[in-house]
């Protein structure tokens, strides 16, 4: 038998409908919030979808197809057993790997140095300049290494005055290991720039701690920093890797496309520069840098989940 609870006029309802009206407030209450929450995400989801997964699932659709559009490995098997395809994924390798490696360490050196320091106006400069200077690339880029660092640019000179020409010892603007400096340019500052958050999460009672126990600084750093720190640096460096192996327009404007590098292969496709019955390598190159740069995020992310139970 259902107890009535009295209402506000003093009638009664049955208290089984009260709950049921609850209930049903309650579920609608939680939908509208759920709704409120997830409108202002649509927007980024659509962007998403279109600029980022359809383009995807195109690519690896018509890297297994034939010209015909018939289902094929043809275009794999190309681009992985010899020639200029496999070269530019080797040059490309090698490239990514230089400018994540050596950047990672500079940007962590850099950016530990700059959060040691007393001067909060010398830290903002320092976020804001890396945040320019990581997107500066392309034409600009270019054409202001050429001028620095040319033949007989500026820097160069100098250099040569002092016997000291890197021209002289086998350093070439225009090849592999010349793009690889031009690319320290904005690999550092963007190494600064996303390793600072972790750097800012070594929180102070740590090494106080430490201190207090009677560990000295290099012990600090060997059995508390380092191995806080190393998941952020690791990530890092995976991201670095993507920028680098990703990177085409400086590459471009400074070489001409004169080196073997799958970006700039894939661009010449882009361009119409297309081999009868090739039509579809193009494809197959993006397919294999899709690959490796899901590796580098792979990466990224399961180093960053292990990180961020200490940095938070």
């Amino acid at each position: 038998m259902k107890i009535p609870s009295p209402l506000s006029d003093g009638t009664s309802t049955p208290s089984g409908v009260d709950d049921k009206d609850r209930g049903g407030r309650h579920i609608t209450g939680t939908l509208v919030r759920s709704l409120r929450t997830s409108v202002p995400v649509l927007p980024f989801l659509a962007y998403i979808t279109l600029g980022l997964l359809v383009p995807t699932l195109v690519i690896i659709n018509l890297a297994f197809r034939s010209d015909r559009g018939a289902l094929t490995l043809s275009n794999i098997s190309t681009i992985v057993h010899g020639g200029e395809y496999l070269t530019g994924f080797e040059n490309s390798i090698k490239l990514a790997l230089a400018t994540s490696i050596i950047p990672a360490v500079l940007g962590t050196m850099l950016a530990y140095a700059i959060a040691q320091s007393r001067f909060e106006f010398l830290k903002r400069l320092v976020a804001t300049a890396s945040g320019v200077l990581a997107n500066f690339g392309g034409v600009n880029l270019a054409f202001m290494f050429v001028a620095t660092f040319g033949a007989n640019a500026i820097v160069t000179s100098w250099l040569a005055r002092l016997g000291l020409n890197p021209w002289s010892h086998g350093f070439d603007l225009y090849k592999l290991w010349g793009v690889a400096f031009v690319y320290f340019y904005f690999q550092v500052p963007l190494m600064v720039l996303i390793i600072t958050p972790a750097l800012n999460g070594l929180r102070p009672a740590w090494r106080e701690a430490a201190e207090n126990l009677g560990a000295s600084r290099w012990r600090y750093w060997r059995h508390v920093g380092v191995p806080v720190l190393m998941p952020s640096v690791l990530g890092s460096t995976f991201l670095l890797f993507g920028s680098g192996l990703s990177a085409y327009a400086t590459t471009e404007a400074l070489t001409g496309g004169t080196i073997a590098i799958t970006p700039i292969q894939i661009g010449a496709y882009l361009q119409g520069n297309v081999i009868s019955g090739e039509e579809h390598i193009g494809y197959a190159l993006g397919f294999g840098m899709i690959v490796l740069l899901l590796i580098s995020i792979l990466g990224y992310v399961l180093l960053r989940a292990r990180s961020s139970k200490w940095l938070q």
